[in-house]
């Protein structure tokens, strides 16, 4: 019997790509570099120094500026966020009839709160886990073992909601089943 939902957030609950590649190359900018949608494709669902580091940016100076930039434009293109309306009502629903939901979500805790505000669900979670909260990113399972322990679930009794390779492998590995949320889950 499922006990406890969980949900990454750039992606599958919230399409966040349009958003977060324009204040990024806003971020870019503005410490003189450029930033392509195709080199942001290949990068998203990255932990940041992860992304960084794919797209050469060894500096952390220069890396702090872009992880600042990014965060106080960020909610300036939350009119480009996407709701997977159809997962949030399944969550609600669930959360609704006894059983527990999470977000666990590699992105910065300031942008995911800002995000989870802007749509109307930053109090809808009984547990919240952003990536200055994990030590490593996915798909080490790290932030699925950390979710399950949290709630003293066995993985069997919980399912994940992801839409990257490195996400479905982090499910994978915590032992986990898992949906694969793609653009059609998008309709609404």
């Amino acid at each position: 019997m499922l006990k406890l939902l969980i949900t990454d957030f750039d992606g599958t609950l919230v399409d966040t790509f349009e958003a977060n590649l324009l204040a990024y190359q806003q971020a870019f900018a503005e410490v003189g570099l450029t930033l392509t949608t195709d080199e942001y494709s290949r990068c998203y669902g990255l932990r940041f120094d992860v992304f960084m580091q794919a797209m050469g940016v060894f500096d952390k100076e220069t890396a702090t500026k872009i992880k600042e930039a990014k965060a106080a434009v960020y909610p300036q293109h939350f009119d480009a966020l996407r709701v997977n309306k159809a997962l949030a009502q399944l969550l609600l629903t669930f959360r609704k009839s006894g059983g527990k939901i999470a977000v666990a979500s590699t992105a910065r805790e300031k942008n995911l709160m800002a995000a989870l505000k802007h749509i109307g669900m930053a109090d809808c979670w009984d547990y919240i886990v952003a990536g200055e909260q994990v030590p490593v990113g996915k798909p080490d399972p790290f932030i699925y073992t950390h979710v399950l322990q949290h709630f003293d679930i066995s993985a069997n009794e919980a399912m994940a909601f992801e839409d990257s390779p490195v996400g479905m492998a982090a499910a994978e590995r915590a032992g986990l089943q898992y949906m694969q949320i793609t653009e059609a889950f998008y309709g609404n």
